[in-house]
């Protein structure tokens, strides 16, 4: 199953059925990875696009470099050309390209029913992983309060994460507005069938109505 289709005397000169056949896998398995990326949401039409061509394109340089110094070379700084041209991206982003790359790398190979293996293993741990990192972990949130300068944050908000939350950590202070004003970072776990709005609410009776955000960090920072 995990054989290579090229015997060791194709590996010099590759049969045209044999490139046809990994071509036609590579493209059929990126199909599959953009689908992947489509059902999870992530990433935009350009990048799924990318997905389904990228183990195509791999493929393709291996089978070209074949051994050749050279051209190993040569490829080597295309590729560093192509990194520093390239916007940066999220860490799952980054994981579907390395996911299509080695299954480019599989298929260059020949070795399709690997390719085939790969695929689906790391299919299935990005579409349920996810899910199931989110049922074990806690649901905690981050809550950002904005308070005038003159008040003592180190106490203040005490009474009202005893009544609503389970875990209230300060994790960062920052000042804004030119000082005249900090912005609080928590981290809270809240209880069960406790209102948000209502904690909320209260907080705001404590910094004079300002600005109070809850919510889950994305990977940006950005609530």
């Amino acid at each position: 199953m995990f054989d290579s289709i090229f015997s060791s005397s194709e590996m010099v000169s590759y049969a045209a059925s044999d490139i046809l056949i990994c071509t036609a896998v590579s493209l059929l398995l990126g199909l599959v990875i953009a689908v992947i990326f489509h059902i999870r949401r992530e990433g935009s039409r350009g990048f799924k696009i990318s997905m389904m061509i990228l183990p195509v394109l791999v493929q393709a340089v291996i089978m070209m470099v074949n051994g050749n110094l050279g051209t190993s070379v040569a490829v080597l700084g295309a590729f560093s050309l192509v990194r520093f041209r390239s916007v940066p991206g999220s860490s799952k982003e980054i994981c579907g390209v390395f996911f299509a790359m080695a299954v480019g790398l599989a298929t260059a190979m020949g070795c399709i029913g690997f390719a085939c293996l790969l695929t689906a293993i790391v299919g299935a741990l990005l579409l349920g992983g996810e899910t199931v990192f989110s049922m074990l972990a806690s649901e905690e949130k981050v809550l950002r309060i904005t308070i005038p300068e003159n008040l003592d944050y180190t106490t203040v908000f005490d009474e009202i994460f005893e009544m609503y939350t389970q875990k209230a950590q300060l994790e960062r202070v920052k000042t804004t507005n030119l000082g005249s004003m900090f912005e609080l970072s928590y981290c809270v776990q809240l209880k069960g069938n406790v209102s948000e709005k209502e904690m909320i609410d209260k907080i705001r009776c404590k910094n004079g109505n300002l600005t109070v955000i809850c919510g889950r960090e994305t990977e940006s920072g950005t609530l």
